[in-house]
């Protein structure tokens, strides 16, 4: 009889379990494409600039203090910092979900039972050790261990941990790659500061030229070798060049606080030496091969690992459609009088096992399914496109460097050029060979050209700085 009886329960365990694993086919599915051109050139040399650290890479001491202060009180980085630790604990939270549930029970009550109840008619002719009507109102005293355990057949708690875990790496990609901007975006704005402090020396050093130039117009004036208005247009240009000091002073200043919002302080002066910022010589550029980007950048690690967590997570999606068995268990001592549990007869035990399966309107197990799909499929398109968005990086600013490096030369020659046009033109301008016009255009195209030079060597600093952080190099 019993054998029959198991058999029946077994049969009914599989039907269930048949019935319960029928789960939906994906309705698209979509494999990632890791592949990537061979190299950047010809060049097939795998050395690569961003295997150096940044401490060696940026070797202004000024700029190396900058940038550890930024790594040590940014706000944003410590909050990055925050949210690795929650993920952290998420590992946890899903590892204790597939280990069993060990738990102490321990409790006191006191119950009266109504004389008319069903309940209190029947035991009104119970007799026991307390007296003829002790149940009818009474103490009860239990304690005792119990646990429970759901069984992971189906792995669906330990994929969540693993995608849980997946996540928490993935996090600390996320924070290496915040890393690499913030050292990209301090040194950047470190070279900003230095281009406007050479613009703003520039600037002060043709106000004087113009202030000088300014007194031999009024003295040829005052000689009636020129009039009023020769006059009127030198004082102009003076006036000018002194309006674009006040807003290079302003640049100054929203750039310094820029960088000291970056390092977490309040408004400070930014130590630096910008005098030899057009003689900065840099050094050759690696970019080794695109497969190392692979490895080298932390935002494509970082959605690889969320690309992995996105396929954990139809896996424990397609798991709730498969039944899930727990077991309970627990053990203790029961007693209505205190003094009686210490005797063995007050031992009480359970043990049971439990079998759930959804069979009827499952459509929020198929909605969690479908969508779980659907942000794999995001995943990997999200994967791709960081791949992508790596390599032209990296193509954009090689090509930036070479070409920045052909426009300093042929600016510099230009600023030489016009700086001997400036002395030549002053000279014909008091033997009365040139009018006051050649003087001032010569001027303003010298200016002009001495700024535009300095933006150059900036937009060569950013490249220096853009190609570092685009082959994943900053974060070590």
């Amino acid at each position: 009889m019993k054998i029959r009886i198991m058999n029946k329960l077994v049969v009914a365990v599989i039907a269930i379990s048949v019935l319960g694993a029928c789960a939906p086919a994906l309705k698209t599915t979509r494999t990632e494409n890791k592949s990537v051109p061979a190299s950047y050139s010809q060049s097939q040399d795998t050395t690569n600039t961003a295997k150096i650290k940044w401490k060696d890479y940026f070797n202004d001491a000024n700029l190396a203090a900058l940038i550890d202060t930024a790594l040590k009180n940014n706000q944003e980085l410590n909050i990055t910092l925050q949210e690795i630790d929650i993920n952290k604990n998420e590992i946890r939270a899903r590892k204790g979900e597939y280990l069993p549930f060990v738990g102490l029970n321990a409790g006191a009550g006191y119950e009266k039972v109504g004389r008319y109840t069903a309940r209190g008619t029947m035991e009104e002719n119970l007799v026991v050790n307390d007296g003829p009507n002790a149940l009818k109102s009474q103490t009860d005293f239990i304690i005792g261990p119990y646990a429970s355990w759901e069984i992971d057949i189906w792995k669906k708690l330990r994929n969540a941990k693993k995608a849980a875990t997946t996540r928490y790496l993935a996090s600390i990609e996320g924070r290496n790659f915040m890393v690499t901007n913030l050292v990209a975006e301090i040194a950047g704005s470190y070279y900003e500061l230095l281009t406007l402090d050479n613009q703003l020396d520039i600037v002060q050093k043709n106000r004087e030229i113009q202030t000088k130039s300014l007194q031999i117009v009024k003295q040829e004036k005052d000689a009636a070798k020129v009039t009023q208005l020769a006059v009127n247009r030198f004082e102009a240009q003076l006036l000018n060049t002194q309006n674009l000091q006040y807003d290079l002073l302003q640049k100054i200043t929203e750039t310094e606080n820029r960088i000291n919002f970056l390092t977490g302080r309040f408004p400070q002066p930014i130590p630096r030496n910008f005098l030899s910022f057009t003689d900065i010589v840099l050094d050759t550029i690696y970019s080794g091969v695109p497969s190392q980007l692979l490895q080298m950048r932390t935002d494509i690690r970082q959605a690889e690992l969320q690309l992995t967590a996105a396929k954990l997570d139809i896996k424990v999606a397609k798991a709730n459609f498969y039944p899930s068995f727990k077991i309970t268990a627990g053990v203790g001592l029961q007693a209505f009088n205190p003094a009686h549990l210490i005797n063995p007869q007050s031992l009480i035990y359970t043990l049971a096992g439990e079998l759930i399966t959804p069979l009827v309107n499952r459509n929020a197990i198929k909605a969690t399914y479908y969508n779980a799909n659907a942000k794999q499929i995001q995943a990997v398109y999200n994967y791709e496109r960081t791949i992508l968005n790596a390599h032209l990086e990296v193509v954009n600013q090689l090509s930036g460097i070479n070409n920045f490096a052909k426009s300093f030369d042929t600016k510099s020659k230009e600023v030489d050029i016009l700086a001997q046009s400036v002395t030549i033109s002053n000279q014909l301008f008091r033997s009365a060979r040139a009018d006051y016009m050649e003087v001032l255009l010569t001027q303003r195209e010298a200016l002009e050209s001495k700024i535009d030079l300095i933006e150059i060597k900036m937009k060569q600093m950013n490249a220096k700085v853009n190609i570092y952080k685009a082959l994943g190099g900053g974060w070590n």
